[in-house]
């Protein structure tokens, strides 16, 4: 018997890595034979809480996939009308999208409403925000006390559930690769379509800026004079969510202006490929991390990686083998970009890639919330 699922959470045509994330599942969901819909917000962040340039992307919505802009998430009435929707599709069960306290009244209230009808599994991105304001703990503890399972994506979040609950119903599933962003395309081609020089050495930087994803101790490392006298440029590629002047002084003060490129406008879909594919290295100098969709699309490219030693990113990259676990430090940060480069190491690393890759399936997370589901 087919089975129906609603997830909610953002999809199209909000852009970013959870809306990429639910698309997909509900892709996923639609090739292996579910009724599946996706109730997505008709209004996600009131203007004056996004510090970006537009919440939304361009493009075209995923085939065959509904989705319905509905939810409201500062409209308590709203809440209730939706609850009502989904208690009227009699889902087998709903999965819930949790990654801010924010959301916690909203998804928490439409959670509690519903569960008399259906089960509420989770997947939760974070449980403890990266940047924490007063009043996170009691909304995450409001949304987890309303739901029935939990799915991570990494290992730290399930552990980190333990502070907010005793629900034995949960698992980890790693963030499996994004396959939205197009298929692999030569190096050069990509470097001229972005205006690379062919023959430098690049390590990219992508997604939003902000304090705790360690871009300052990046650009620190490209101050290093070993560094420079190799020539190795760094292509930092999307917005800044904090003062990006801040950076351009640093860049300034540490004199890396010519190896530093900054494309900080928000990178369209059709143009994530290129910048995958004209970099050597993808560098992550997180501060705090649970997960990232960045380390999985470097995967779906075949790139390798040097990522920070938080959350659950050196359970996704094994050291040494498809790039490396840095801790969060600058002089380690900058061994590691020279080892890469003067012991040439990326074909090494790019053919490790192609094996591990083939863990990360989106299959994996639909059968872990299955297994979840009959556990209930």
């Amino acid at each position: 018997m087919q089975r129906k699922v609603i997830i909610i959470g953002p999809a199209f045509p909000y852009r970013g890595g959870i809306a990429n994330f639910n698309n997909s599942l509900a892709k996923e969901y639609s090739n292996l034979g579910y009724d599946v819909k996706v109730f997505s917000f008709s209004m996600q962040y009131p203007s004056f809480l996004f510090p970006g340039t537009t919440q939304y992307e361009s493009g075209h919505p995923p085939k065959n996939i509904q989705i319905l802009s509905i939810i409201n998430s500062i409209n308590p009435f709203n809440w209730i009308k939706i609850a009502k929707m989904i208690k009227s599709e009699v889902p087998d069960y709903v999965v819930v999208r949790y990654w801010l306290p924010f959301m916690a009244p909203c998804l928490g209230t439409i959670a509690r409403l519903i569960r008399e009808k259906t089960k509420v599994i989770a997947i939760t991105d974070n449980v403890i925000p990266h940047e924490k304001r007063l009043g996170d703990n009691l909304l995450t503890k409001y949304f987890v006390s309303m739901c029935d399972g939990f799915l991570t994506l990494s290992s730290s979040v399930l552990e980190d559930l333990s502070q907010f609950t005793s629900n034995i119903n949960k698992k980890f599933v790693p963030h499996p690769i994004y396959d939205s962003f197009g298929e692999l395309i030569e190096k050069n081609k990509a470097r001229d379509y972005l205006g690379l020089d062919a023959n430098d050495k690049y390590i990219l930087f992508f997604g939003f800026v902000r304090h705790y994803k360690g871009l300052d101790l990046l650009i620190e490392a490209l101050a290093d004079q070993r560094i420079k006298k190799i020539g190795i440029k760094l292509v930092i590629a999307g917005e800044f969510y904090e003062n990006k002047q801040d950076y351009i002084n640093k860049i300034s003060e540490l004199g890396v202006e010519k190896n530093i490129i900054i494309k900080s406008d928000f990178i369209e879909e059709s143009d994530v490929k290129y910048y995958f594919c004209a970099a050597n290295l993808v560098a992550q100098t997180y501060r705090t991390a649970t997960q990232s969709g960045v380390t999985q699309i470097a995967y779906h490219f075949e790139r390798p990686m040097l990522v920070t030693n938080v959350g659950g990113l050196s359970e996704i990259i094994p050291n040494n083998k498809v790039g490396y676990v840095c801790d969060i430090n600058v002089n380690h940060i900058t061994e590691s970009i020279l080892d890469f480069f003067q012991n040439n190491r990326e074909e090494e690393f790019g053919e490790n890639v192609k094996i591990e890759k083939k863990r990360f399936t989106w299959k994996s997370v639909i059968n872990g919330i299955e297994e979840i589901y009959n556990s209930l």
